[in-house]
């Protein structure tokens, strides 16, 4: 099995980098991330290659694992099967009911985000 390089990713990861939150997952990713198997991309930058619409890709949590477009919580476990600390999480989320239940917490998570947002936002500005 080939290992995935920071120029042949196998995982790639689209996050909204006008995001406080967002930004603060992915710097904690990047770090985890010490093999480079993940290839991090900002969609608010205009050069970035979206393989859907823009506003889809900053609506939800979007990765390709192995050529596959996933999204949500399946995006999410893609991402930790990457990170080897995090891995164990990533196979449990493989099981249908761990997936489910996966999506249903991120789907309750969306629609606190932008409260959660201004929050880290205005913890960031009071540091500054």
């Amino acid at each position: 099995m080939a290992t995935a390089t920071a120029q042949d990713p196998r995982l790639t990861v689209w996050f909204d980098g006008a995001c406080p939150l967002c930004l603060r997952e992915i710097a904690l990713m990047k770090r985890l991330d010490r093999r480079g198997a993940i290839q991090f991309l900002d969609v608010t930058d205009g050069e970035t290659s979206c393989p859907i619409d823009r506003a889809e890709l900053l609506a939800r949590f979007h990765a390709r694992e192995d050529g596959q477009l996933l999204s949500g919580a399946a995006a999410f476990a893609a991402m930790w099967r990457a990170i080897p600390v995090l891995r164990p999480f990533g196979v449990m989320a493989r099981a249908p009911w761990a997936l489910k239940i996966l999506e249903a917490l991120y789907v309750r998570f969306l629609r606190v985000r932008p409260r959660l947002q201004r929050l880290v936002a205005g913890s960031t500005a009071r540091r500054s």
